[in-house]
């Protein structure tokens, strides 16, 4: 009976529609793509590095730029803020020093540009009046299905 009733209800609403009208195209809100893409490649990038996977962690780097760069192209101004600038201005370095550290195959160079990394994550939600949302080392994985440990020839 509900089956029937909830088709009624789409044929009755969709005959209701304009005719060739365009469904407007979803555009995700920069919190939307800070959680879904930037959080979980931080806490990626973080916990391959605490296992010492370094060829993941590089992977995981790399997404997580690209992902900075496809927000700044959704979002290229939040408020009054050019989002490429601030990005650039704010990661670059830390990234930069991430990815030494993983050439380097160094833990401890590591946990601290990491930590750098993260830092900056919470000076730029001050920055931007977000400062409630505060961004930490992960301490374990939210990701119970996939091991970060480095592949085992």
């Amino acid at each position: 009976m509900i089956l029937r009733t909830e088709c009624r209800w789409l044929r009755t609403n969709a005959a209701a529609a304009p005719q060739g009208a365009v469904p407007s195209a979803y555009q995700p809100s920069l919190n939307d793509l800070m959680t879904a893409t930037i959080q979980p490649r931080h806490i990626k990038l973080g916990l391959a590095g605490q296992e010492h996977n370094w060829p993941y962690a590089a992977y995981e780097l790399g997404n997580l730029k690209g992902a900075f760069n496809r927000t700044a192209q959704a979002w290229p101004t939040y408020r009054t803020t050019d989002m490429a600038d601030l990005i650039q201005a704010t990661i670059k370095a830390p990234m930069d020093a991430v990815d030494a550290a993983i050439k380097a195959a160094d833990p401890q160079q590591f946990n601290e540009a990491y930590e750098q990394l993260t830092g900056t994550c919470n000076a730029c939600h001050q920055s931007t009046d977000n400062s409630l949302v505060v961004i930490r080392v992960p301490k374990r994985s939210p990701f119970p299905d996939q091991d970060f440990r480095p592949v085992k020839p």
